[in-house]
């Protein structure tokens, strides 16, 4: 049983590809009985807040991770220190305008950014994660956020309830910057790991992968499933999601593949947005 089962833990950020929309459907699909938890591409950790929500994380060890530098800041952030992040969020909220926005934008290409506190860049990543274009996080080849502003009337810069709930769930949780392929060195037997990567494209003009400045293509992607296969074999219990495309589903076609249907949101078209099909790959039957 929950300690309040009224209060409900979320995504303080929008993430594209984020999971939330498919929880529901995900989490049947997961493993009844399993050790500790990990999700190396943390993103916005939909899966992860909904399965603490639920109770299914109590008394467990919690490892999250990406190579995301800025997002990781941000979740410690979160965790650490909630009542002063939202204090300086309330502070942006009130300057924010189309100026503002792209000054702070700017601040990762002037050569002092890394001399900037860890409160001052998580402030930065969750304003600008909240006021830009559809919440799109997406970087150029040097690393350089370029996302352009919103068009929200009022968006929620500093939501509290969010924060301070989201900073509970992590209490406990090990969050840390690092490639995906470091979680082979310390995920066990009967863990359970959730690897959400930058999708496979449907088609070679859809092709999105600037979470980072680092490329995931097809050769990552076999990369990653080496890492999956890897774990596998070592009796841990592994899910990963993906697009349904020809290319993921041969490449794992050993494993057991379940079809889940997601809301495509980004498309700048309304005509390209609804329903489409996606992949949760799993270890076990």
């Amino acid at each position: 049983m929950l300690d309040n089962p009224s209060k409900i833990e979320k995504p303080f950020i929008k993430w594209v590809g984020g999971k939330r929309g498919l929880v529901s459907q995900i989490i049947p699909l997961l493993p009844q009985e399993f050790n500790n938890y990990h999700e190396p591409f943390l993103g916005g950790g939909a899966l992860f807040f909904e399965l603490y929500s639920q109770g299914k994380l109590k008394d467990k060890k919690i490892y999250l991770s990406d190579i995301n530098a800025e997002l990781i800041n941000a979740y410690n952030v979160v965790k650490s220190n909630p009542t002063n992040l939202i204090k300086e969020l309330e502070n942006f909220k009130q300057q924010h305008n189309k100026e503002f926005y792209y000054q702070i934008r700017e601040l990762d290409r002037k050569d002092d950014f890394n001399t900037l506190s860890k409160l001052e860049r998580a402030t930065r990543f969750i304003y600008l994660n909240k006021t830009c274009f559809n919440g799109l996080y997406r970087v150029n080849s040097k690393g350089y956020f370029n996302t352009p502003i919103g068009s929200y009337k009022n968006p929620n810069i500093a939501d509290s309830e969010t924060i301070y709930n989201a900073s509970e769930a992590l209490a406990n949780a090990t969050i840390i910057h690092q490639s995906y392929k470091e979680v082979i060195k310390y995920a066990k037997k009967d863990d359970l790991v959730y690897f959400d990567p930058p999708y496979h494209p449907l088609t070679e003009t859809s092709s999105f992968t600037s979470y980072s400045k680092f490329a995931f293509l097809e050769k990552e992607q076999i990369e990653l499933f080496d890492i999956f296969d890897s774990l596998s074999d070592k009796e841990i219990k592994v899910v990963k999601s993906n697009s349904d495309t020809i290319f993921i589903k041969e490449l794992y076609e050993k494993y057991n593949i379940n079809f889940v249907q997601a809301n495509r949101f980004i498309n700048s078209k309304s005509s390209g947005r609804g329903k489409i099909s996606e992949v949760l790959i799993r270890s076990f039957i």
